[in-house]
């Protein structure tokens, strides 16, 4: 990367980790069917939801740590009642039909995870925590009043996605000092590559790249181990008393899975020590570019 990082490269930057943050989570519910499209930078002075057809289902958080802006999934109805049947709780009506209740429960519950997804990866991004309101999940009939619900901001991106063939879109709203800590996190990174392409073995100064732990440090990620999963109809999860067993895809004994921010890390087994405390011994790790992890 050669001189200064400027506000398109860092919002594609942005875009880009947050829309691959919500395909991994789509990915958990329509596993080998989603396709991400390419970052779009929104310029001008239009709506970025000019486009939204009428009963689009939107989902969306607002920043609140002092700033403007929002992240916004769009799914057109047709999408959001596929993506319900995938989460087993798909009506039986025609297309045509307005969504059911348990349809956009299903949904809304898809949205909530994407959510959390796509906000933690703003915070990789921008190696802080940001604060975010609770999920609105809501069917729109026109841009004006996305734009009543979710605000403006200076700036805006769009990714598009396909899941089993049908479209959806994330919209970003993003805060100017969003795009300049962006900005400046991409610059100090080139310039520490490029310091320690300088300073090598052969250095003047004797000294090597800036330590991965450094670099790293005060990063927060959301860790979690999954154990198994199922399928049940949202209608099924309802009335499940309490105490009522589920079964996995696993076996007690198998590995589980170690995820990063929704990526897929690593792989261990889970073992209990003698105060009863869960802990994880790593068998494997996950084989993926360096990009990926960063993202």
């Amino acid at each position: 990367m050669s001189g200064a990082v400027n506000q398109r490269e860092a919002l594609l930057r942005l875009g880009a980790s947050t829309a691959e943050a919500i395909a991994q989570v789509l990915e958990m519910f329509a596993p080998g069917e989603v396709e991400r499209g390419e970052v779009s930078v929104l310029e001008g002075e239009g709506s970025p939801f000019a486009s939204l057809e009428p009963g689009t289902v939107a989902a969306g958080v607002a920043y609140v740590d002092g700033v403007t802006g929002a992240n916004v999934f769009l799914a057109p109805s047709g999408t959001a009642r596929l993506l319900a049947t995938k989460m087993g709780a798909g009506a039986d009506v025609e297309d045509e039909a307005p969504l059911t209740e348990l349809e956009l429960s299903a949904v809304s519950e898809a949205s909530n995870q994407m959510m959390a997804a796509a906000a933690g990866a703003v915070g990789v991004v921008l190696g802080q925590e940001i604060e975010i309101s609770p999920p609105q999940t809501r069917v729109l009939q026109t841009a004006g009043e996305a734009d009543e619900l979710f605000g403006a901001a200076p700036y805006a991106t769009a990714t598009t996605f396909l899941v089993g063939g049908a479209p959806c879109r994330l919209v970003q709203l993003v805060p100017s000092a969003f795009v300049i800590r962006v900005g400046q996190a991409m610059n100090e990174f080139a310039g520490e590559e490029g310091a320690g392409a300088a300073s090598g073995p052969g250095a003047p100064d004797g000294s090597g790249p800036r330590d991965v732990e450094e670099t790293l440090r005060g990063i927060t990620m959301r860790v979690w181990a999954e154990l198994g999963r199922t399928r049940l109809p949202l209608s099924d999860t309802l009335t499940l008393p309490l105490g009522s067993v589920v079964e996995l895809d696993r076996h007690a004994d198998a590995p589980v899975d170690l995820y990063v921010n929704g990526l897929r890390f690593a792989e261990g087994i889970l073992l209990v020590d003698d105060n009863g405390n869960w802990t994880i011994r790593l068998t494997g790790m996950e084989s993926r570019e360096p990009a990926a992890l960063t993202t």
